[in-house]
């Protein structure tokens, strides 16, 4: 997972923290983002995510 990726995951994660702060959003939705956005934590902080290696998809930038 590259840095870019991370970030924007970490920020989805504080945004959607931030709505349920100030009850933008309440109720299921908002239990069902607030497990979205600890999902994007996690996968951010350990660097991989599942789905990617199911799709086929990386964001990291090879070294060469």
């Amino acid at each position: 997972m590259g840095s870019t990726d991370k970030g924007i995951r970490v920020f989805i994660a504080i945004l959607i923290a931030l709505l349920y702060y100030f009850n933008v959003i309440e109720g299921t939705l908002a239990y069902i983002l607030m497990a979205l956005a600890i999902v994007f934590l996690v996968t951010s902080f350990v660097s991989f995510c599942p789905l990617y290696t199911l799709l086929g998809i990386n964001t990291c930038k090879l070294k060469k």
